[in-house]
């Protein structure tokens, strides 16, 4: 038996790389600074002051999420500076569709064995994920988990809190039929549907090296890696403006399918005009590379619709004003309409075919 001492660093956990990494993050989680944020980092918690943010009687909303499998895309491509705004998107994106504003942000970061600069890479990204969002980063957790992941991997996992004053949350009561559909733009896959998309990557045998054939000006990862869209400041300046928004939908996993139904009332029915909008080049190489039938595309993918907002037609030309002012590209995909009797699963129906 040895009589050597043990050590925590030689179970595979150095205690002054993570100090070390935390000194290397505090720059970044101070560039997302804003009203009601203390961005010191190092506490037991991160503060907020409602008050100081400009709420009299907020009703907060929070949210959580991760990146899934795309991570193994940022580590097998050794790209690792997008993965964060896509954890923060995940989570604002999901605040602003109940009609809060993001506050805070918190990240966890796991890993096999900390890599400092992979990690700062990560968190970079985070940090720029919130600088978009107006969302402070008030702190986080690092923890290397030798045997549970492998040297080489990392997770994520995002936690963001928001807030609303009272009786200004969405869904609005209002809903009616009549009322219409504006699709706003995708940047691509986002974050969902990449078990799917590895799947046919290694199918039809590319590396992640290799030129994209979606997009030839662009690696594969790094085109496959564009990080999802955030939509909080359009969003936030159309309901201060007083835009009349009724409901929100962040189409994430599930696609149109599975995330309109979620923001209305039984009593109505989402119709969406296909052709009214183009999926990005991606969604036509994934169609074709598997052979995957339409409807499979569209509970799998946003198929290019990043977020869908619901309102009465008077209000149309006011929030595609503001959303064209942030070089976001929205468009009119459809209707909401009242029917009776309508078999499960089919709250969203669909004219003409995906305009690839």
């Amino acid at each position: 038996m040895s009589n050597s001492n043990s050590t925590y660093a030689q179970a595979g956990v150095d205690i002054e790389a993570g100090n070390k990494l935390v000194e290397a993050i505090k720059p970044l989680a101070k560039a997302t600074m804003r009203a009601g944020a203390d961005t010191n980092l190092g506490g037991f918690g991160g503060l907020f002051d409602l008050k100081a943010a400009g709420f009299t009687d907020p009703v907060l909303v929070a949210a959580n999420d991760g990146v899934g499998t795309k991570l193994k895309i940022a580590i097998e491509a050794n790209i690792h500076d997008t993965v964060g705004i896509d954890l923060v998107a995940m989570c604002v994106n999901d605040l602003i569709v109940q009609g809060a504003e993001p506050l805070f942000f918190l990240d966890y970061f796991a890993c096999g064995k900390l890599d400092a600069e992979i990690a700062t890479s990560v968190i970079a990204g985070i940090s720029e994920g919130c600088k978009r969002a107006n969302c402070a980063l008030i702190g986080g957790e690092t923890a290397e988990m030798p045997g549970m992941y492998a040297t080489n991997d990392y997770d994520l996992a995002g936690f963001s809190v928001g807030a609303a004053e009272r009786g200004q949350l969405l869904p609005t009561p209002d809903l009616a039929d009549g009322d219409v559909i504006l699709g706003i733009s995708s940047s691509g896959l986002h974050s969902n549907g990449f078990s799917l998309v590895r799947h046919l990557i290694e199918k039809a045998g590319l590396e992640f090296s290799d030129f994209a054939p979606f997009d030839p000006s662009k690696t594969l990862g790094s085109a496959l890696l564009e990080p999802t869209r955030i939509y909080v400041k359009p969003v936030m300046e159309a309901l201060k403006q007083g835009c009349k928004i009724k409901t929100i939908a962040h189409i994430t996993g599930g696609g149109l399918i599975e995330n309109i139904p979620r923001v209305l009332p039984q009593s109505l029915i989402a119709n969406i005009d296909l052709a009214s909008f183009t999926a990005p080049p991606v969604f036509k190489w994934l169609a074709q590379a598997g052979n995957i039938e339409e409807r499979e595309m569209l509970r799998t993918f946003n198929c290019g619709i990043g977020m869908i907002v619901c309102c009465a037609p008077e209000e149309v030309t006011g929030i595609i004003d503001v959303f064209s002012n942030h070089n976001e590209n929205i468009q009119l995909i459809g209707t909401l309409n009242r029917f009776y009797e309508v078999e499960a699963g089919a709250q969203v129906r669909f004219s003409g075919g995906l305009n690839y």
